[in-house]
């Protein structure tokens, strides 16, 4: 009875040790794992929000050239939304998805930052929404940029999407959409880029068969 106990022992002994040595393996294991994985790229913001003005200007720079826009104070919740996302470089390298000429050009999507030719675009964003913030003296005129959005039909509030906008190109076809999208800024130089965007060849679900990318977005100070 003795022996068979010490046996027992013994036995229970191997079996916690290779238990803890497995463990211990696992655990390198996981431990060289996680070394491999690439360290996450951290940016530094392109400038300060806090140092802009109430109506801050930004050069929106893109591969057909620059336009200079202005952002309203009447509409706070997607200037500093805007603002936001311009600091982060969030816009940067991103595509002119959807245009149409007579009607207006429209950008925003994070996913068309790496997109395949011919992929659809317009799903994607940064997460979340902007409650509507409609103000009867900013309408759809040439040049002005408005928040795109989901229909009404799952989407009764109207709110914005989190990145996504649109500028006027023809101010007749658009003022329909007045009181029912934000208008939040307009381009006071350069019009004639969005002229050069939106007579630009497009294919299906009006994607530009030419990429045309934002470059970048940054204050004028």
């Amino acid at each position: 009875m003795k022996n068979t106990t010490i046996y027992l022992l013994i036995c229970m002994s191997a079996l916690f040790m290779g238990s803890c040595n497995n463990a211990g393996k696992k655990a390198k294991d996981q431990a060289a794992v996680k070394s491999e994985e690439p360290a996450q790229t951290i940016k530094t913001p392109a400038f300060d929000p806090a140092s802009l003005p109430q109506d801050p200007v930004f050069e929106l720079k893109t591969t057909e050239g620059t336009m200079t826009i202005r952002l309203y104070s009447d509409t706070p919740l997607h200037r500093d939304n805007f603002v936001k996302l311009a600091s982060e470089r969030f816009y940067d390298n991103i595509l002119f998805h959807r245009v149409i000429e007579g009607f207006m050009i429209q950008c925003g999507d994070p996913l068309s930052r790496n997109a395949d030719p011919g992929q659809r675009l317009g799903s994607g964003g940064p997460g979340y929404t902007i409650p509507a913030e409609f103000v009867p003296e900013l309408v759809h005129k040439k040049g002005a940029i408005a928040a795109a959005r989901t229909a009404d039909s799952v989407n009764p509030e109207k709110a914005s999407s989190g990145s996504q906008f649109y500028i006027v190109h023809n101010e007749t076809a658009c003022r329909q959409l007045d009181g029912n999208y934000t208008v939040f800024g307009e381009v006071i130089e350069g019009l004639d880029i969005i002229d050069k965007i939106a007579t630009t060849e497009t294919g299906p679900a009006d994607r530009p068969v030419k990429d045309i990318r934002i470059i970048s977005i940054l204050p004028v100070l």
